[in-house]
């Protein structure tokens, strides 16, 4: 067991855990973050995805060890449900979720996305979340949400 020290959402953690635990179960099971959710472990559906230093991070197979010092930035972050972020607001309005295991990992892309392409066009934003996975099919309800994000700003 070592210590792990992780800045995640402006905040200084320590947890004790094994050198290799992946930084999803760090942040879930250890520090209690519940936006990051466990879907494939493969890193290829997106429902883990954290920012890294404003890079969307799949989570589920990236070790904690490797972003000490890092800043890390959860669903938690970027609002709370008594007051969300913008972005989860206009997920909020559009009625984007439907059984909500893939927005996580939506809006955080979506944030890292929308940090470097400041007017995207929709075939853009579908583009950039094509690999975050949504079995419900809310996908043009996703982009309408990014859309409703993007006219607000």
């Amino acid at each position: 067991m070592a210590e792990i020290s992780l800045q995640v959402n402006g905040k200084s953690l320590s947890l004790k855990a094994d050198d290799d635990i992946p930084l999803l179960y760090a942040l879930r099971d250890e520090l209690n973050f519940q936006g990051p959710k466990f879907g494939c472990g493969l890193g290829q559906c997106g429902a883990c995805t954290v920012l890294v230093n404003n890079q969307a991070v799949r989570s589920c197979v990236t070790p904690a060890a490797a972003v000490v010092g890092q800043k890390i930035t959860t669903l938690e972050g970027l609002g709370t449900s008594a007051k969300p972020g913008k972005l989860q607001q206009a997920f909020i309005d559009e009625q984007a979720v439907q059984c909500g295991y893939c927005i996580n990992g939506m809006i955080m892309t979506a944030t890292a996305f929308l940090a470097k392409n400041k007017k995207p066009t929709d075939a853009q934003i579908a583009e950039a979340l094509s690999g975050n996975l949504c079995r419900c099919g809310t996908h043009q309800r996703i982009v309408a949400a990014v859309r409703r994000y993007l006219n607000a700003a």
